[in-house]
C-alpha cells in the first residue's frame, strides 16, 4: 500500500493514474497544505482555490503551466515581489502566452480574443459542430466499435476549433493529420508524408497563423481571419501579428486538449452506466447537466499553479510571497464540504455546474461556453444515432476489472484511449 505521507505528487506513476485518494489526503490534512519534496502548497478545498483564483491581485498566474517547475529564476526578497516577478517575467515559461499573464497584459490580450468570440460566431461554429459531428461518426460507425479518442474527439476537437478560428477548408485535412495525430481514411495530406509535428503545437500554429494573419492584413478577406487581422485593442492602439496571433492559437491548443478529455470522460460513464443512455434519450434536457457532472468528477486540468506576489493567508494559513500554490481542481470539485458524496457521478446533482473546471476569476477559461457546446452536440449525436453503447470488454477487461490507462501528467486528467462497442443505427428523425 503507497505510503500516502511520503508520496511525491509530481513524479509518482501511480499517483498520476490514480490521483484522488492522495489529494483527499491532503486536505484531510488541511485544505492547505505544504508538500513536502517542493514546498509547493497545495489548495484541496473548494472555497480556498476560489479564494485565490479570484485574487489576481495577491497571486501571480506566471508560473500557471509549470508550478515549481523550472524553480523561481530569483530569489524572493520581501513581502511583496511583484517588482521582482515583472524583472524576471522573461525567464518563466510559456511568458507570451495569455495563461501566464497577470493584468494590465492579460486583460489587454483577452480583449482581443473576446472580439473574436462573439455570440454570432459562436452560434455559427455551434452550427458547423453538428455537420462535424455527424461526419466524424460516419467513418466508423459501420464498424460497430472505435477507438473513441483518435477516431472521433481528438479529430472532433481540431476541427470545430480550426472552424472557429477561420482556418481555411483546404487547411483543415492538414491541421487535423499535424494536431490529431493522423490523416483522415482515404486522404493523403501531400506536405505531410512525414511524421505529424505535435511536439511543439503552440510553435506550429504560431507560424501558421502568423502567415494566416499577414496574408489577411495585405489582402483583406470576407472571413474570420481578416477579422482577426483587423482587431483593436480596447484603447484602439494596433495589436503586432504576433500578439494578434497567440491568444488564438493558445485558445486552439488548450482548447483541443480540454475537450477531447471532456468528450472521453462522458462517453466513458454513458457506457459504463447504460441506464443512463435511455434516460437521455427520453429527456434530452438532462445532456447538459451529464456534461456539468463529467466535468465535475474528472476536470480535464487537475492542478494550476500561482505564485504568492505578496505575504497572505489563505484557509487560515500563512502564504509568505514568493511561495508556489498549486490549486487542486480536481480535488476541490471533489471536497464534501461542498459536494455531497462527491466520488459518485451523480446526474441529479443541483450543484454540479458550481464546479471549477474551468477555474474562476480572470483566468476562467476563454473557451469555455465552446467545450461544453461541443459536448451537447457529442452526446445528442451518439444517442441519435447508435445504441447499446458499451466499453469493449475484450480491450479494458470486463467490468468491475476495467483497465484503463490515464496520461502520466502531474498537470492533465485525460484517458490514453478509449475503445467502446455499440449498435449502429438510423439516425432519430
Amino acid at each position: 500500500m503507497t505510503d500516502l505521507a511520503s508520496v511525491d505528487y509530481f513524479s509518482d506513476a501511480d499517483i498520476a493514474q490514480n490521483p484522488y485518494e492522495y489529494l483527499d489526503h491532503l486536505r484531510n490534512q488541511n485544505p492547505v497544505f505544504r508538500e513536502p519534496h517542493y514546498g509547493v502548497v497545495a489548495v484541496t478545498g473548494y472555497q480556498e482555490a476560489i479564494e485565490v483564483f479570484r485574487d489576481a491581485g495577491t497571486f501571480s498566474a506566471a508560473i500557471s503551466i509549470g508550478g515549481p517547475f523550472p524553480p523561481l529564476p530569483f530569489q524572493p526578497e520581501g513581502d511583496d515581489i511583484t517588482a521582482q516577478i515583472e524583472a524576471n517575467r522573461h525567464h518563466f515559461p510559456i511568458n507570451e502566452h495569455m495563461v501566464t499573464m497577470d493584468p494590465p497584459n492579460h486583460t489587454r490580450t483577452r480583449a482581443l480574443l473576446a472580439k473574436l468570440l462573439t455570440p454570432k460566431r459562436l452560434k455559427e461554429n455551434e452550427e458547423y459542430m453538428w455537420h462535424q459531428a455527424d461526419r466524424q461518426l460516419d467513418e466508423f460507425i459501420a464498424n460497430e466499435k472505435c477507438e473513441f479518442l483518435g477516431e472521433y474527439a481528438k479529430p472532433y476537437a481540431t476541427l470545430v476549433i480550426a472552424d472557429l478560428l477561420g482556418v481555411p477548408d483546404a487547411d483543415r485535412d492538414e491541421f487535423r493529420a499535424t494536431l490529431a495525430g493522423h490523416e483522415r481514411p482515404g486522404s493523403r495530406v501531400g506536405a505531410l508524408d512525414h511524421e505529424p509535428v505535435g511536439l511543439n503545437p503552440l510553435e506550429w500554429l504560431d507560424n501558421t497563423f502568423s502567415a494566416y494573419i499577414s496574408d489577411r492584413q495585405r489582402t483583406p478577406r470576407e472571413d474570420i481571419l481578416s477579422v482577426l487581422a483587423s482587431t483593436t485593442y480596447p484603447d484602439g492602439s494596433e495589436p503586432s501579428i504576433i500578439e494578434l496571433v497567440r491568444p488564438a492559437t493558445f485558445l486552439f491548443a488548450a482548447g483541443q486538449e480540454t475537450v477531447t478529455k471532456l468528450l472521453s470522460v462522458a462517453v466513458k460513464v454513458l457506457a459504463e452506466r447504460p441506464e443512463y443512455q435511455q434516460l437521455l434519450r427520453d429527456d434530452r434536457s438532462l445532456v447538459g447537466q451529464f456534461i456539468e457532472e463529467s466535468l465535475r468528477i474528472e476536470s480535464p486540468t487537475k492542478v494550476d499553479f500561482r505564485l504568492a506576489k505578496k505575504s497572505t493567508q489563505v484557509g487560515g494559513v500563512d502564504i509568505p510571497a514568493g511561495t508556489v500554490l498549486m490549486l487542486c481542481i480536481g480535488a476541490a470539485n471533489r471536497d464534501p464540504r461542498k459536494f455531497e458524496s462527491p466520488d459518485q457521478f451523480r446526474l441529479d446533482r443541483r450543484n454540479s455546474r458550481e464546479h471549477i473546471a474551468f477555474g474562476r476569476g480572470i483566468h476562467t477559461c476563454a473557451g469555455a461556453p465552446l467545450a461544453r457546446a461541443e459536448g451537447q452536440v457529442t452526446l445528442n449525436r451518439l444517442l441519435d444515432r447508435i445504441g447499446d453503447l458499451a466499453i469493449d470488454d475484450s480491450v479494458h477487461g470486463p467490468s468491475g476489472q476495467r483497465n484503463y490507462q490515464y496520461e502520466p501528467t502531474f498537470l492533465l486528467r485525460g484517458l490514453r484511449d478509449l475503445h467502446i462497442t455499440f449498435d449502429s443505427k438510423v439516425r432519430a428523425a
